[in-house]
């Protein structure tokens, strides 16, 4: 059994909706134990990363990165940098902003650097946007069109609380591609040992 922590800050509550959506994704794979942890209860004692096999980083974007409470939480890991206890993780990230944009490129870029730092193996977002296939924008599949990472919209420009149907489609699909992306390589992993 592979155990993925994701690891989130949820402000308004909009990212912790798509938390538990990538973690549905993720569940729905086999073998696979699926845990959501907010990032200040890592900050407290980040040693609890090493019981997992992959992170799957949430944070909403707040004046282009990340929120304040979810940095402190990367911050928190400098001892297991030196030691490189997280090296040949796997990681991946997602963002939320009330925007369709909203600077989520600089967020997710964030989470990438420190997934780079620590020795981790990034896992991105493989899902070609279906508008291009004739899906209505709202409801396609990676709408936003990243690739680094899952990103969402929500709030004021979303209608409060309602999100897309396309970004609640991604979070799953997102979660259940690193799922499996994580079986496939740890298998991959064991051949070779």
């Amino acid at each position: 059994m592979k155990k993925i922590a994701v690891i989130f800050h949820s402000g308004q509550g909009n990212t912790a909706h798509f938390a538990e959506g990538v973690a549905k994704g993720a569940r729905s794979v086999p073998d696979v134990d699926v845990e959501l942890v907010r990032a200040e209860t890592i900050s407290t004692d980040p040693d609890l990363l090493l019981a997992f096999d992959a992170f799957v980083l949430g944070s909403p974007t707040y004046l282009g990165g990340v929120s304040g409470i979810f940095k402190t939480f990367l911050d928190s890991t400098g001892g297991l940098w030196r030691n490189q206890k997280l090296k040949g993780k796997l990681a991946c990230g997602f963002t939320v902003s009330a925007l369709p944009s909203g600077d989520k490129q600089s967020t997710l870029n964030a989470m990438f650097t420190f997934a780079m730092q620590h020795g981790m193996v990034w896992v991105g977002n493989p899902f070609l946007p279906e508008q291009q296939r004739g899906v209505p924008y709202e409801h396609a599949l990676n709408r936003l069109g990243s690739w680094s990472g899952f990103m969402a919209q929500a709030g004021h420009s979303n209608g409060g609380n309602s999100y897309a149907p396309g970004d609640e489609r991604t979070a799953f699909a997102f979660g259940q591609n690193f799922a499996n992306v994580l079986l496939r390589m740890s298998a991959q992993v064991e051949e070779v040992l």
